[in-house]
């Protein structure tokens, strides 16, 4: 082969790997503009179901609205609307703010992490672990296996008063920010 030919495919093999780093990075933020508008979706949801059933406050009616919607929105769209999922939009709506939404770590993760955070009613605690995954990256699985493990309550910063965990969350959110804007 000449030097001729083993520098074309040099330049080949460069302009492969540029154009697939291209199309790789569209993709990771294609999917995660999906992500954050298919939470911010999911809490619209459970905040407009908790205000229909909180105007009627008889629960036998709250369950109605919710079994019905649920048949309705299944045929309309798919498996996403189970009864048990609008239970969890209507709790997502209920724990978060839309502003805690869009300007935390949420944004970057899916609605099955942010299903694995509905249990934890400290918000401390959640917040915790809500910056962790997004800064670590965490896939449900292993984010799951966090929580299940008591990362929270077994790490140094657990036992230090509230106000020393706040502060090294605004560290993490810091240090975030600045990986970010790199």
């Amino acid at each position: 082969m000449s030097i001729a030919n083993k520098e074309f495919e040099k330049q080949e093999f460069r302009l492969f790997a540029d154009i697939s780093r291209l199309i790789e990075e569209s993709r990771s933020q294609i999917a995660a503009s999906i992500n954050s508008e298919l939470t911010i979706l999911y809490w619209k949801i459970g905040n407009r179901i908790n205000s229909e059933i909180l105007e009627n406050t008889r629960a036998e009616y709250g369950k109605q609205i919710v079994a019905s919607l649920s048949r309705q929105l299944r045929l309309e769209y798919g498996g996403s609307f189970s009864i048990k999922d609008i239970y969890r939009m209507m709790q997502f709506a209920n724990l978060i703010s839309l502003d805690q939404i869009v300007a935390s770590p949420m944004r970057q993760l899916s609605w099955s992490h942010i299903r694995e955070i509905l249990p934890i009613t400290d918000p401390l605690k959640r917040e915790f672990y809500l910056r962790m995954c997004a800064l670590e990256k965490w896939s449900v699985r292993t984010f799951r296996e966090r929580i299940q493990s008591m990362l929270y309550e077994r790490t140094a910063i657990s036992k230090q008063p509230e106000v020393v965990v706040k502060k090294e969350l605004e560290k993490l959110l810091k240090e975030s920010a600045s990986i970010i804007l790199k």
